[in-house]
Order: structure tokens, then C-alpha cells, then sequence
């Protein structure tokens, strides 16, 4: 079976995501999960999107579409995760060009991502998909 890229709506499907989002998000937990995603999609216009394959959860990834001053109309990507037991298999690819048509549908002029420095793999595909390193993220804890 082709693999297919869907969005996540229902609480089932929501929560069918979680065992791939905690291996790049581990402070996450199961019993606030719904919740924030629900907070995120009410407040920020977040949209949760899954390759399936199978019946499978094989790469997640949060989105949402915004706009700034500084870059227009764009696709920011919070969450890019392919499932441990699914890397390089191509389902990031798959999730990577559905995103793209996706900012492209929406009338973006550009796609975001932050990526932690110690996501070298990350960074590749990055890179690769055609990406450019445009600028440094600082942050503060409060």
C-alpha cells in the first residue's frame, strides 16, 4: 500500500501520533497531549499531518501558516518527526513535498523550520531539500 498523507482531526487520530512525536519531543506527556494540540490549533491555526502506511503512523509533522513583516506569507513547520523504526524509508520525503505543495496551495511566499544544532540528520535532509541557512533562533528562558 502507497503511503498517504492525511490530517489528524480526531482525538484517536491525534493521540495516534504521540508515540512518534515523543522521540523528538520527550517532555511531552500522553495525558496533555490532546489538550495542547487542541490549544494550538484554536490559538495559532496548528495543523497536524501524518504518513500513513498500512494503518501506521510513519512520520508527523506540525504545521501552521502565518504571516510577518519580515517574511510575507509563510508555512512554518513546528514539528518534522519520521518514526525511529521507519528512517530511510522515504517518509519524510513524502511528508516534505505534501508541506511544500501545501505552502504553495495557501498562497505562501516562503516555508520555515527551526532545527536543533544537534540534529545533524535533520540538517541533511534540510539541506538537501533545498533549504538555506538564513539565520540564527535565540531564546530565553523565563
Amino acid at each position: 500500500m502507497k503511503p498517504i498523507v492525511k490530517k489528524m482531526r480526531s482525538n484517536s487520530e491525534i493521540m495516534s501520533t504521540f508515540g512518534t512525536f515523543i522521540q523528538l519531543r520527550p517532555h511531552l506527556t500522553e495525558e496533555d497531549f490532546l489538550e495542547k494540540i487542541s490549544r494550538l490549533e484554536k490559538n495559532n491555526g496548528f495543523h497536524l499531518v501524518a504518513v500513513m502506511e498500512d494503518n501506521e503512523v510513519k512520520a508527523v509533522a506540525g504545521y501552521r501558516i502565518t504571516e510577518s513583516l519580515a517574511w510575507g506569507k509563510y508555512l512554518y513547520v513546528d514539528d518534522l518527526i519520521t518514526n525511529e523504526s521507519s528512517r530511510r524509508q522515504g517518509y519524510a520525503s513524502v511528508l516534505w513535498d505534501w508541506l511544500v505543495t501545501q505552502a504553495k496551495l495557501e498562497g505562501c511566499e516562503q516555508l520555515h523550520l527551526d532545527s536543533g544544532v544537534h540534529r545533524h540528520d535533520a540538517h541533511r535532509f534540510y539541506l538537501k531539500a533545498g533549504l538555506d541557512i538564513s539565520c540564527h533562533h535565540f531564546q530565553m528562558s523565563l
